[in-house]
């Protein structure tokens, strides 16, 4: 949770891993502040051959996959699943197929 965590842990964090999901909501077309704070800090740092994995949240239209797939345009060797999951408002059995498959790509 990047609203409570301490943000430089988090980032310390996600250079210890290949693999991260990054989980947010689509706030005003943008992504959550601190999610964007937190891929700013990734990209800052030169964060790279990662494989990255998407959970996005929007009621309307969801744009959040969109956004972090941008933001991470210049970093070297990002891979990001082929499965995102778009969850819209509240989980229903086709978001579940989604985080099963994404978890099984993720386990390669």
């Amino acid at each position: 949770d990047l609203a409570r965590d301490d943000m430089a842990e988090a980032v310390e964090d996600a250079f210890r891993y290949g693999k991260i999901v990054l989980a947010t909501t689509t706030y005003n077309s943008d992504i959550f502040p601190f999610m964007r704070t937190f891929v700013d800090a990734l990209t800052e740092r030169l964060y790279q051959k990662r494989t990255i994995g998407i959970i996005e949240n929007g009621t309307w239209f969801p744009t959040a996959a969109k956004v972090i797939k941008a933001m991470f345009e210049k970093s070297k060797d990002i891979t990001f699943t082929d499965t995102t999951v778009t969850i819209k408002s509240a989980m229903n059995d086709e978001n579940i197929k989604q985080l099963e498959a994404l978890a099984d790509e993720l386990m390669k």
